[in-house]
């Protein structure tokens, strides 16, 4: 390749939400810029086992936005491929890495072992993308580096990891290659987060690739969304329910518990039990106390918030505690529906009309979150399809993710005239409104690349 110009390959999150994966390609170097899971479509989850389009043990080197599956959940079949080098990230991010994989393939192990014990999968023998020895391969290649500081790569290259809200340890990435900067958004944080710092922002991007989640779309403010969450709540109880919370165990599990504590601390709810069943949720929760700069939570408001809770480690408590039919709150992964322990509860509490299921998070096309949103009436649980008649709702002021207000002022500070701009990270609509957007408000024009295309940057 000629070494004046450098190659841009496309490998996720293009064209969709889910999988985040861009190979820089210098010609002397390959740099991967995260490496998530394909989630939601089947035709997406399909793309997990098979191999990328390019040589994986010529990658020389991963660097990481944070933590979030669909930005870390690849690793382990990107090292089961060859690769052989360094895992960059800011220690919040592989500290969740870490957390995140080893569920992850705890959880494909016993979904596994459970599709060959009562043959429900199409695949004989139904085999996990990726085991838990996988993932022992997998975190010695972590490199730990601290944030706001420039950090040698290779002869030429250098990296940049800058604060961005979002969650423990996000940051966007700046990527100085021969002169030219790369700036990689990440996921974008909110400006008034109840748990998290305002984002940073970059000021200056010769090549920005920026996420379009909530492209188009407007949340209101988190505190709007209090009472709306006081009323769900008692309005459940009243009738004699549970409300169910589908939540990330990555920053939106401890957003939630703090709400609740808040609304039971002003007595604007009922003193009823409060689960957080979630393994990694509670291990987060041990990492909120050891990274005290990167959130506002005091170490003293974190021990009373936990102590409220019931917080559920053993599936035995999950495997009872689901049949418990007195009024409560559960908040459980996955976020989207697409597995964890909130399953084994829908599956005995979805027809029960008097619970709540609440989402507070973004639901990717083709989830189970997503299908329920839009009205199915049913949801297939561990192979069988089980009557949902639960009550529905959705708050969207809670998303961890900047809407399009905060996209666009994210990017006021980039004082020269990018050369290309890529939207990525966004279903077709969100990313065409923040294209127009961005037309409209900078001027500059902006670019919708498609999964596994290449982009030659000069």
């Amino acid at each position: 390749m000629d070494n004046n110009k450098i190659n841009i390959h496309f490998l996720g999150a293009a064209g969709t939400v889910t999988g985040s994966k861009y190979l820089v390609d210098t010609g002397d170097k390959k740099i991967l810029i995260d490496c998530g899971l394909f989630q939601g479509l089947k035709e997406l989850r399909l793309k997990n086992w098979e191999y990328p389009p390019v040589n994986v043990a010529d990658i020389d080197a991963v660097l990481l936005t944070h933590g979030h599956m669909d930005h870390t959940g690849y690793l382990p079949r990107l090292v089961k491929q060859g690769f052989k080098g360094p895992i960059y990230g800011t220690n919040p991010t592989l500290d969740i890495a870490k957390i995140i994989l080893n569920d992850s393939a705890k959880i494909q192990e016993q979904e596994a072992e459970r599709a060959n014990k009562e043959g429900y999968s199409k695949h004989n023998p139904a085999e996990p993308l990726y085991d838990l020895k996988d993932v022992e391969k997998t975190i010695p290649h972590f490199k730990g580096i601290p944030q706001s500081q420039w950090i040698p790569l290779f002869d030429g290259i250098r990296a940049r990891f800058q604060y961005n809200g979002h969650i423990l340890g996000a940051t966007y990435i700046e990527l100085d290659v021969h002169r030219k900067r790369f700036v990689f958004s990440g996921d974008i944080g909110r400006t008034n987060d109840l748990l998290l710092f305002p984002p940073l922002k970059p000021k200056k991007a010769d090549v920005l690739f920026i996420e379009s989640t909530y492209g188009g779309r407007f949340h209101p403010d988190e505190v709007e969304a209090l009472p709306q969450i006081e009323k769900l709540v008692n309005d459940t109880i009243n009738r004699g329910g549970s409300l169910f919370v589908p939540s990330f165990s990555v920053e939106r599990a401890q957003l939630m518990m703090l709400i609740f504590w808040k609304l039971l601390k002003e007595k604007k709810i009922p003193k009823i039990q409060m689960i957080m069943d979630s393994p990694m949720g509670a291990s987060v929760l041990e990492l909120f106390h050891r990274t005290r700069d990167w959130h506002r939570l005091e170490d003293n408001e974190c021990d009373e918030m936990c102590s409220h809770f019931t917080v559920v480690s053993s599936y035995r408590e999950t495997m009872e505690l689901r049949t418990d039919n007195k009024p409560k709150i559960v908040i459980a992964g996955s976020g989207m529906l697409t597995g964890g322990r909130m399953l084994n509860y829908l599956e005995t509490q979805a027809q029960n009309p008097n619970n709540t299921l609440l989402f507070v998070g973004y639901q990717a096309e083709g989830t189970r979150g997503r299908k329920l949103l839009e009205g199915d009436k049913e949801l297939k649980v561990y192979g069988k399809w089980v009557p949902f008649d639960m009550e529905v709702a959705e708050i969207e002021g809670l998303s961890a993710h900047a809407d399009h207000a905060e996209l666009m002022d994210w990017m006021d500070k980039i004082k020269n005239k990018p050369e290309r701009i890529f939207i990525v990270h966004g279903e077709k609509e969100s990313a065409e409104a923040l294209q127009k957007g961005i037309k409209e408000t900078y001027g500059w024009d902006a670019e919708i690349p498609q999964l596994y295309t290449i982009e030659e940057i000069e």
